[in-house]
């Protein structure tokens, strides 16, 4: 036993190396549920001594805990939202937002595509994005019903401008939260400095999109007339909680915004507004509600990082960053941000992500923060925006693929990798101008 133990210790950057990599292999084949991979590589970390199971180990802090390694900042964060956003959307408030958009565009396919695109990118930067389309696809399906047109631009619009609206700000995508948490980013950081390039992208992407389909969106004008008599009346189904769940969703966005003024913790805002919703409501039928699998999927991941990182594989990967670049700058940032895009179209981006901050973290400590800062904001445009290349690149692009293909309308990888591809990359190519110009000289 004791050998065991001595060869674990003397080998573990590699074994847990090793057990990132496995994790990595099956979470981007989807073989087997990410959460469970998650779970599972944590457990056997644990086990084989790579990370301490005790908070304190011979009379001292044992600063190999693993719960050291759980960045609870982003848990509570992505938990408080959850319960936020899910007891704000059965007001109606965001159908009813929707519709209201839909009706002021006269029921002009293009004029929709544009609409639909925008409020898509907004609540997205607000709302996390799976929920932004799951809130949205049913209006786009009545829309293409009765417009007797194929919702498809709609619903590749839809994919592609959450994932970009969703850059822009801390809350708006899960890489993002894990960013601004370990590199200590506020909400106006990121709307400082993602917002006009976010904004570029957005717009850009929507125009390629109105081009690529412009003889799809074609409608005969009496179905066009139908789409401006829809009856929204009936949108908001509990006036009482659009009015409290609105004024708590507004606070606590103002709450983000005023982090350098009360300098209370974002995650901290979150639960506060989410603590109060739930006075009015059932914790136990909210807490069903709650993306749990995301949540333990981030914990197990942490773990599993974690025994990476307390071995030195962390800083051994940093160390070979700064050699391959020559701690050039400029080298490192365009590394990252092309690295980064490409690979979170491939696998998860959550993972990659997690991987990726305290790499950063480690330059950061030998180059500076000066050197550091555009890498974060490289990180967080390439990982966020490479969601966009393929159909299984983000989440909330399996979930319309998903519901569209119950519809009758599959959205089949191949058809999806013609728009992700090229999305992608004129998103990376403005975001590389942008990142030069900006940070670079």
């Amino acid at each position: 036993m004791e050998y065991f133990t001595d060869f674990i210790h003397s080998n573990a950057i590699l074994i847990s190396g090793l057990i990132l990599f496995i994790a990595y292999i099956f979470i981007a084949t989807e073989k087997v549920p990410k959460v469970t991979i998650a779970l599972l590589g944590a457990a056997i970390t644990l086990i084989l001594g790579l990370l301490g199971q005790d908070k304190f180990f011979g009379g001292t802090f044992n600063t190999g805990y693993f719960i050291n390694f759980v960045d609870f900042n982003v848990i509570f964060l992505l938990v408080s939202m959850m319960i936020v956003v899910s007891i704000a959307a059965k007001s109606g408030m965001f159908n009813w937002a929707a519709i209201e958009m839909l009706k002021f565009t006269k029921g002009k396919p293009k004029l929709i595509l544009i609409s639909l695109g925008i409020f898509t990118a907004i609540a997205s930067a607000f709302l996390d994005n799976v929920t932004t389309v799951i809130l949205i696809m049913p209006v786009t399906f009545l829309i293409a019903k009765e417009l007797e047109i194929s919702p498809m631009p709609f619903l590749i619009t839809e994919i592609l401008t959450s994932n970009i609206g969703g850059t822009a700000t801390l809350i708006g995508d899960p890489p993002n939260i894990i960013i601004g948490s370990a590199a200590g980013l506020s909400f106006m950081d990121f709307l400082l400095e993602l917002t006009d390039i976010v904004a570029l992208i957005l717009i850009v992407n929507i125009f390629i999109l109105m081009f690529l389909y412009r003889k799809q969106l074609i409608a005969k004008t009496e179905n066009m007339e139908r789409v401006v008599k829809l009856d929204n009346s009936k949108t908001i189904t509990d006036k009482p909680l659009l009015i409290r769940s609105g004024i708590v969703l507004l606070l606590v966005i103002v709450g983000f915004m005023l982090h350098d003024i009360i300098h209370i913790q974002s995650c901290i805002v979150a639960m506060a507004g989410a603590a109060f919703l739930m006075l009015f409501e059932n914790p136990e039928k909210i807490f069903k509600e709650i993306e749990w699998n995301t949540i333990f999927f981030f914990i197990g991941l942490f773990i599993i990082i974690g025994g990476l990182e307390h071995a030195g594989g962390i800083k051994l990967m940093s160390e070979w960053l700064l050699d391959i670049t020559g701690g050039s700058q400029k080298a490192a940032s365009m590394i990252i941000l092309w690295a980064s895009g490409i690979l979170s179209g491939i696998i998860d981006n959550i993972p990659y992500t997690a991987t990726m901050a305290p790499l950063l973290l480690e330059v950061q400590n030998v180059m500076g923060h000066d050197y550091t800062h555009p890498l974060w904001w490289c990180l967080s445009l390439g990982a966020c925006l490479g969601g966009n290349m393929t159909i299984i690149g983000a989440a909330a692009n399996v979930i319309v693929s998903e519901t569209a293909a119950s519809e009758g309308y599959p959205v089949t990888f191949m058809y999806f990798l013609k728009f992700g591809v090229l999305s992608t990359t004129v998103s990376l190519v403005l975001s590389t101008l942008y990142i030069w110009f900006r940070f670079l000289i």
